[in-house]
């Protein structure tokens, strides 16, 4: 027996509106028996109470039969035990839930087995549970073989005791739960809270005893760039229907736009709306969707990359905020994937640094900038460093840390002080390579940050205060300038994608501030440290000797 749950080729089938489902049920028999069963609940919140067959799409019947029919009845075992849903909004993800969980409890053969829908607040539980309750309503039998108790959103089976429950997140609500099936209903919710990993394990931990088990992740993109648990399954979703990662027991569905439809800007077209709208013309308004998306142009670009993600699944990699750093826009755009220190080091004819921040609460960060010998574009590579103690501290971010430490932006180091050394290592490297002009610090912090570079042999001559405030208002606009002409690439690094997002500007005089006041708790540390090397780069750095020197003391190579 061979199935596989990759679809290499999911590109050109949704634009073609083809199906995305790679494979077909592994035993059509049990697959049968939960469509007769789905297809015949009624969908209550549709004109005429259909029932679910007559009006549900092929997209959510394949969904429902490979499901169902991964379930190995002579084994008693499920042999696809995880899904994965991302499909845009009002495309009935609430009714998906709803239906298949009530299948699942009504096959069930397991005496007093558990059901869970877990949603990430009460609102939503609340939202997950009625068209549940609404669907046995509908049917006496139903209503006869099952008791609600609507104030505790549990379903309970009076044939075999068992429930179905929709609760909202909180550990303390699954801690020790034994669910046969578990739905996860708007992931990316999930993705904002520190402690959702632990909790969805706990969750899904009765799986290990459970092998007719499945867990179901259902989502929309989110609004602002993919944090903690709902990227990492993200991430691993898009692995597996890439072929990349190969895991039979993972199947991902995943409607959004191929990446050169989103390179050209035809996300932005309404008439490719359907590629991330299964239900495009359905439960999907067309007329609504062009007005909402009408008043999101209206609005701004803030509202329109809302309406993006929500409406057109397309994945946000920089927050705007309405009183965004104006470089923030041009961002994206000037990312190289080659740019590296070591790419910085070969190509540079002098380098600036900038370090920013540092407290025990607080992100360190460091900004490393040449100016490219030959095209003398500005090149720039940023690191952070915060101690673990940060995660607690500010919990409300503490899954964007992680997910940065875990690409290599951010170091998370063990004692205080390893993040000053590690700065003054790369320093020294940079000191070392005979490009060094100087290393800019917030006169405010500069003391350890100083012996540790001086303790290396550096000059303290080399190592500069660079003036906060207001004051700073000159390179802050200098680097918005050299990012919208194309002066200034820089490294792909996704924490400073969340850095310039954060970052909100306060008019001061004539001038513009950036401060972490103004930016909340959220931090900008690496790119204040990257404002602090751009001051010392717009002040035009001669170089020190010759490229043949440098190549003849150093060993650079040139390219």
């Amino acid at each position: 027996m061979n199935w596989a749950t990759g679809c290499p080729d999911w590109e050109k089938r949704i634009v073609d509106q083809d199906s995305i489902m790679p494979l077909s049920p592994i035993f059509q028999d049990q697959a049968d028996e939960a469509l007769d069963v789905f297809c015949n609940l009624r969908m209550v919140d549709a004109d005429g109470s259909p029932l679910m067959g007559d009006t549900c799409r092929p997209w959510v019947l394949e969904l429902v039969g490979v499901l169902f029919g991964s379930y190995d009845a002579e084994a008693r075992r499920r042999l696809i035990t995880n899904y994965f849903l991302m499909v845009s909004k009002k495309n009935g993800k609430s009714t998906i839930a709803a239906g298949i969980m009530l299948t699942a409890l009504i096959l069930n053969a397991r005496p007093s087995g558990e059901f869970i829908i877990l949603a990430p607040t009460k609102e939503a539980a609340d939202n997950a549970y009625k068209p549940i309750r609404d669907m046995i309503k509908a049917d006496d039998d139903l209503e006869a073989r099952f008791h609600e108790q609507e104030h505790l959103r549990t379903i309970t089976d009076r044939l075999s005791q068992a429930t179905l429950k929709v609760v909202a997140a909180d550990s303390a609500t699954v801690t020790g739960k034994k669910a046969i099936g578990v739905f996860i209903d708007e992931l990316h919710e999930f993705g904002k809270q520190a402690k959702s990993a632990n909790m969805l394990t706990e969750a899904t931990g009765g799986l290990a005893s459970r092998p007719e088990g499945f867990v179901f992740y259902c989502t929309t993109q989110s609004a602002s760039p993919p944090a903690g648990v709902f990227k990492a399954k993200l991430d691993y979703a898009r692995g597996v229907r890439d072929g990349r990662i190969i895991d039979k027991r993972f199947l991902p569905i995943i409607y959004e736009f191929p990446r050169r439809m989103i390179e050209q800007g035809l996300h932005k077209d309404l008439a490719n709306a359907y590629v991330t709208n299964p239900n495009w013309g359905v439960s999907v308004d067309q007329q609504v969707i062009e007005q909402k998306y009408q008043e999101a142009q209206e609005a701004g670009e803030e509202a329109i990359r809302d309406f993006l993600a929500k409406h057109m699944n397309v994945e946000i990699g920089l927050a705007l905020l309405s009183n965004r750093w104006p470089g923030a826009e041009f961002w994206e755009a000037q990312v190289r994937k080659c740019i590296t220190l070591d790419y910085i080091l070969e190509r540079s004819e002098v380098v600036t640094i900038g370090v920013d921040g540092g407290g025990l609460d607080d992100l360190l960060g460091l900004a490393v900038l040449g100016r490219d010998r030959e095209s003398r574009q500005w090149l720039a590579w940023c690191r952070a460093w915060a101690h673990p103690s940060v995660l607690e501290r500010r919990k409300d971010i503490a899954a964007n840390l992680n997910d940065y430490a875990r690409s290599d932006d951010l170091v998370l180091v063990k004692h205080i002080g390893d993040d000053v050394d590690e700065v003054a290592d790369i320093v020294d490297q940079v000191d070392a390579s005979g490009l060094l002009h100087q290393v800019g610090l917030d006169p405010a912090g500069i003391g350890a940050i100083l012996e540790a570079i001086t303790a290396r042999g550096v000059s303290q001559e080399k190592v500069v205060g660079v003036s906060q405030g207001w004051r700073l208002g000159g390179a802050i606009k200098t680097t918005e300038r050299k990012l919208a002409e194309g002066g200034l690439i820089h490294a792909d690094q996704p924490l400073m994608n969340w850095c310039c997002g954060n970052a909100r500007v306060e008019p001061k005089g004539n001038s513009i501030l950036i401060t972490k006041q103004a930016s909340g708790s959220a931090k900008i540390d690496p790119l204040m440290a990257l404002f602090c090397a751009v001051s010392i780069m717009a002040t035009n750095p001669k170089v020190e000797g010759t490229l043949s020197d440098h190549i003849m003391k150093h060993g650079l190579r040139t390219l």
